[in-house]
């Protein structure tokens, strides 16, 4: 019989002080008898510890460490004990070497252990490494030898290979010390450990770890993982090298795929939500004092009750708004959880159209600008939303815009309100625990734990660490500086045209960052710099991954495409073999993908006599409920929403009830105020056409900057103040914090930029940057929503005598095919 590690080496010596305890275990031995598994753990400072985890009973979960510290020598033999103690059962076996639990899950049999066996480090902050998981491995904690009723079932087997839809080896990220699931800023000024860090948002294998933390009350076996990407990369400038790192977290509520995950659920959790993160650091010995700065933000689902269906027959699926909100209590609940998460302003720059000849997008605009004006009556003046409705597909199609430059402007408008974070890291804050990820079993209380780092913005500026201290060194250091609020940036599906977005916001941070690292002389960067070249491929690799991760293919990166001077034929083939993958991937794929992400995420759990989560899916789609057409009527093939939080299409488009007493007593106490912001008062219109068009901007300027409001046209609207609105009057650019005016009239500053360059241009063709830019943004294709290429009829593609000669010869629909990349049923 196999006994307790403890009991069997009761005499143990404690050679290993609580300091090397404390120290956190990154390498592990599996090991299996008969009856239990056993996990051995040791840290750099050669301190051993046991885990074991009963195999008797493998519908329980029943795990237990052994509070004893070993030495090596002395795990040795209690090993070397176990093994002679079950030699009747076939002794102890080596399973694997492993590199933490990913957490336990159980099906309709027993539990499976899910391992990393192979890990690739991919950086590291502040001298913390963090890893990639390259292989992972599922372990049955029944032994092959025990049959059970569901062990071999048809059904349990189907949800193992569900589960493995979801692949640990792509985008998963983790470190052993430091809590990449935050951004820097709250790692430095607001520390947390142990099990609250695995409450946060952006874990992913919170479910997957729930039974293991209630048990051991800590997390030294566990690793948190992190979904969305990582990439890290060392610069110079002038001399001097520097890290720049790129991290995009990918939110496990609402979590899922394109189509079956839209807009926002009642608890507020936007789909599509993804916090990214840039951090710039001195590239410097671990001995010497290092400047670090950081700056965040946000991309999500449009905050509404809406949805769309994707068919096998159409690749433009009709945008519905599942559900009339009319007191916005969900996207009041969003925005709160982003001020408690970043303080204020928020602000919001929303890309999606603002006409098109059938509604869609722009059905999505007005109920999105009158939710802002909703929310915004209700709060000070210091708190209101900030917003900016700029129709990026009309911008890009023009002849003169430059894209990349105008979100530029913008970015460093939100850059003035926000701020960055910035700090100096002396040697000693990295051993104190500033950033180290942590087990203390005092942490693990229910009312310690917290998610989504909700409340603390109000401590961060008063737990930031002191500039200058004697226990760090003596080193006298520059002030710290906070970021205040965020950028929230959307389109309808928050890929392509927001990754450009995203890009415009991190180059124009960049900046701003090395400026204040002292790497740089001024705070901006030319388009043309290397710099913004380096940046833009990291941002470009981000795109790609996210958009793959959400929408089953690359991103569509036209605009980046045409910045490097990229062939436009094959700018245009890759385009549309993208839009081919995502459509594939979203109407024969998405389902079986959402299915495996609830099952990861514990949304969905299955039980003995509990319909299986692929019957659900099955039998709302055969049955046509809510009035959709069943399988084979008009040859549609729909795939219906699968357990997706606030599933409600074709619903009642009454007002939510219940809850509206209780939020507008709660609304009118506004968002929680943040200090030194600079105000801007701000209040849309109140009358709001049903679709097409959105309302005015009415602004109150406190700030004297005329790069927020310049000589713009004022108007009267029922009587209130004034509105400030771009002279074309189009509706395309509208804004409470930045002059539109000012924004639309801003390309001639960006003549000499010369933001596209294809080589098909030579210098006697073109005699300046204003005609290059005019001329190449003629045969430019505009963007459709997926952010693919596409014209209006009527505009020559090729603008040139001989293509149009050449293009007579065929039918419209091949002729817009091989120019633009559209498929030819479209």
């Amino acid at each position: 019989m196999t006994s307790s590690p403890s009991m069997e080496n009761g005499t143990s010596s404690s050679s290993s002080g609580s300091s090397s305890l404390n120290g956190c275990m990154q390498e592990f031995k599996l090991f299996q008898t008969h009856s239990n598994f056993y996990m051995i753990g040791w840290n750099g400072s050669g301190v051993h510890r046991v885990l074991k985890i009963d195999r008797l009973d493998a519908s329980e979960l029943n795990v237990s460490e052994d509070p004893t510290a070993y030495t090596k020598s002395e795990c040795y033999e209690l090993l070397k004990r176990i093994h002679e103690g079950n030699k009747a059962t076939g002794g102890l076996k080596r399973v694997a070497v492993c590199y933490g639990i990913i957490g336990f899950i159980k099906f309709l049999g027993p539990y499976y252990m899910l391992v990393i066996t192979e890990r690739r480090e991919i950086g590291e902050i502040c001298g913390h490494r963090v890893y990639e998981v390259s292989k992972s491995e599922m372990i049955s904690l029944q032994h092959s030898s025990v049959l059970g009723n569901f062990a071999n079932s048809r059904d349990e087997n189907r949800y193992k290979r569900l589960l493995c839809m979801v692949d640990l080896t792509k985008d998963f990220f983790f470190s052993y010390s430091y809590n990449v699931m935050r951004s820097f800023q709250k790692n430095v000024c607001d520390h947390e450990s142990g099990g609250t860090l695995y409450k946060k948002m952006f874990v992913w294998n919170e479910f997957l770890t729930r039974g293991i933390r209630h048990h051991l009350r800590n997390t030294v076996w566990t690793v948190a993982l992190v979904y969305g990407f990582f990439k890290q990369t060392t610069l110079s400038e002038a001399g001097r090298n520097f890290k720049l790192t790129l991290i995009a977290r990918r939110s496990r509520h609402n979590a899922g795929t394109r189509y079956l995950k839209r807009g926002i659920n009642e608890s507020g959790n936007v789909a599509n939500d993804v916090e990214t993160e840039q951090i710039v650091s001195e590239d410097v010995p671990e001995d010497s004092p290092m400047q670090i700065s950081s700056v965040v933000q946000n991309r999500g689902s449009i905050p509404l009750f809406w949805s769309q269906e994707t068919s096998r027959m159409n690749l433009k699926p009709d945008i519905v708004l599942s559900k009339r909100d009319l007191n916005y209590e969900a996207t009041r609940l969003h925005f709160e959880n982003l001020v408690e998460r970043y303080g204020i302003p928020i602000i919001i720059l929303n890309l999606i159209k603002t006409k098109e000849r059938r509604p869609r997008e722009s059905i999505l605009r007005a109920e999105f600008a009158n939710a802002i004006d909703f929310i915004n009556k209700d709060l000070p003046e210091e708190n209101r939303l900030r917003f900016l409705h700029w129709d990026l597909h009309k911008h890009f199609q023009s002849k003169t815009a430059n894209v990349l430059a105008l979100l530029g402007k913008v970015a460093a408008c939100a850059l003035m309100l926000t701020g960055f974070f910035y700090y100096e890291v002396t040697p000693a804050m990295k051993l104190e625990g500033y950033m180290s990820l942590s087990s203390s079993d005092a942490e693990m209380s229910p009312q310690n734990s917290s998610d989504d780092d909700s409340g603390e913005y109000d401590s961060l500026e008063k737990n930031l660490p002191p500039s200058k201290n004697v226990a760090n060194g003596d080193y006298d250091t520059k002030p710290g500086r906070l970021q205040r609020g965020v950028l929230r940036t959307n389109c309808i599906d928050c890929l392509d045209r927001t990754n450009v977005a995203q890009y415009a916001y991190g180059w124009a941070a960049l900046g701003q960052q090395l400026y204040a690292l002292g790497i740089r002389d001024a705070p901006t960067i030319e388009l043309d710099d290397r710099l913004s070249s380096a940046l833009m491929g990291l941002y470009e690799r981000m795109g790609d991954t996210l958009a793959y991760q959400y929408g089953g293919s690359a991103a569509h990166n036209k605009v980046f495409s045409e910045r490097r001077g990229q062939w436009r034929a094959a700018t245009q083939s890759q385009e549309f073999l993208r839009t081919l993958q995502r459509y594939y991937n979203n109407a024969y794929m998405d389902a079986d993908k959402q299915d495996a992400i609830n099952i990861f995420l514990g949304t969905f759990q299955p039980e003995k006599g509990k319909q299986a989560i692929w019957e659900l899916r099955s039998d709302s789609r055969s049955n046509g409920q809510n009035g959709e057409i069943s399988i084979g009527e008009d040859e549609r093939f729909l795939v219906k929403r699968c357990l997706s939080d606030g599933n409600i299409l074709h619903e009642s488009r009454t007002p939510m009830s219940a809850m509206s007493s209780k939020h507008e007593s709660i609304s009118h106490k506004g968002f929680m105020s943040s200090r030194h912001v600079n105000h801007v008062t701000s209040e849309s219109s109140p009358d709001m056409p049903a679709a097409g068009d959105v309302s005015l901007s009415r602004c109150t300027p406190s700030m004297p900057s005329t790069h927020f409001f310049g000589d713009v046209k004022k108007i009267q609207h029922n009587g209130s103040s004034s509105y400030y609105l771009s002279e074309q009057e189009d509706m395309s650019s509208v804004s409470n914090f930045v002059d539109v005016e000012w924004l639309s009239s801003s390309e001639n500053l960006y003549e000499n930029d010369q933001l596209y360059r294809p080589s098909s241009y030579s210098t006697a063709e073109v005699s300046s940057s204003e005609n290059i830019i005019s001329e190449v943004k003629q045969s430019t294709p505009a963007m459709n929503e997926n952010g693919s290429s596409s014209r209006k009829q009527g505009k020559e593609p090729m603008g040139t005598e001989t293509s149009t000669k050449i293009h007579d010869d065929f039918t419209d629909s091949f002729k817009q095919w091989v120019a633009y990349g559209e498929a030819l049923c479209h």
